[in-house]
């Protein structure tokens, strides 16, 4: 079993949020968004703290490049599109539900071995097709089946027993554990259960943009590399046609992007520079433009962020405000504070 002194875990209490965002209309604040941001330099020292980066938090699906480094360190062969999909919040496209099915049928299963909840596709007009096609909610479609399938492979490959793989007793679940603690660089805090069924492990926004760091930064070749050049090369695999995450890692050379429900993401650079942030209302228009703010943050040409500055707001048809991330993310000369 891996260890969760408290000493060494983040300190599980209610953090300490701070403004990220402005809902600005016509010149004037209408609305606050509040969260946590935290940007890291190449040598891993914080450059810019907003709100509480320490306590304990759910980074929920910004994790699954973890999860899958974990998956590659006991074994799992998958490379390219495949490995790109293990690490995947997929949109419920065919291709994504055709790789799942291929990871399975690597493994010699089917989708009857998965245990993650049934559902539809995650994005709304897949799953509006869905729907008008007479099709229910199943396994295959939930946007983790690539990560589940990915687990299950993984621990067919180990003689590890199927039925129960979500137990966070597992071998399979402890060796991700482990591995979280290892690339985050401190204890895992609490132990609850993601949306889709598989254990979640909170550490601290700080933890969290540690170990997409380190992923980025790995030599070629290793478990945490293969992760990486997988999501970079494959972005739509990792996520879906249309998405903003994907879009990002299009748009900056090199980057690592990964976003979680709650309002979560994660990116870094080939050169250790990461960031991570996280919405507290969990409202992804917040997220977006605050991730792009902090990414120029960490020296990104403001130009390759440009259709990231924030959703508009409407009034009668047209462009009245946007969301705006505050005044401190957007100013280069802000100082760092915790």
């Amino acid at each position: 079993m891996f260890s969760s002194s408290p000493a060494d875990a983040p300190l599980v209490r209610e953090p300490a949020h701070a403004p990220v965002a402005h809902v600005v209309r016509d010149g004037i604040v209408e609305g606050v968004h509040h969260g946590s941001v935290v940007v890291l330099d190449p040598g891993g020292k914080a450059t810019l703290r907003i709100g509480d980066t320490e306590a304990a938090f759910y980074p929920r699906s910004a994790i699954k490049p973890v999860q899958a480094v974990a998956m590659v360190r006991a074994g799992l062969p998958l490379e390219g599109e495949l490995l790109s999909l293990a690490a995947a919040s997929h949109s419920g496209e065919e291709r994504h539900l055709a790789g799942a099915r291929r990871i399975l049928e690597l493994a010699g299963l089917t989708e009857d071995h998965l245990r993650n909840v049934p559902d539809m596709p995650f994005d709304p007009a897949v799953r509006d097709a869905w729907v008008r096609a007479g099709r229910l909610p199943s396994r295959l479609a939930q946007n983790c089946s690539g990560k589940h399938a990915a687990m299950l492979y993984t621990c067919a490959l180990n003689g590890w027993p199927l039925e129960t793989y979500l137990d966070p007793a597992h071998p399979l679940q402890q060796a991700v554990a482990e591995i979280v603690e290892d690339l985050t660089g401190q204890r895992v805090a609490r132990v609850s259960v993601d949306g889709c069924g598989a254990p979640l492990f909170a550490v601290s926004l700080h933890g969290l943009a540690r170990a997409t760091a380190r992923i980025v930064t790995a030599a070629p070749g290793t478990p945490e590399a293969r992760v990486a050049d997988a999501m970079r090369e494959h972005a739509e695999m990792a996520s879906g046609s249309g998405r903003d995450v994907a879009a990002l890692m299009r748009a900056v050379p090199g980057l690592l992007s990964k976003d979680g429900f709650e309002g979560v993401q994660v990116a870094a650079l080939p050169d250790g520079r990461a960031l991570a942030v996280k919405i507290a209302d969990g409202a992804n228009r917040a997220r977006v433009p605050v991730t792009a703010a902090a990414l120029t943050r960490a020296g990104v040409d403001p130009e390759l962020l440009k259709g990231f500055e924030g959703e508009p707001l409407l009034g009668g048809g047209r462009e009245v405000g946007r969301v705006r991330p505050v005044p401190l993310l957007e100013s280069p000369a802000g100082a760092a504070r915790a």
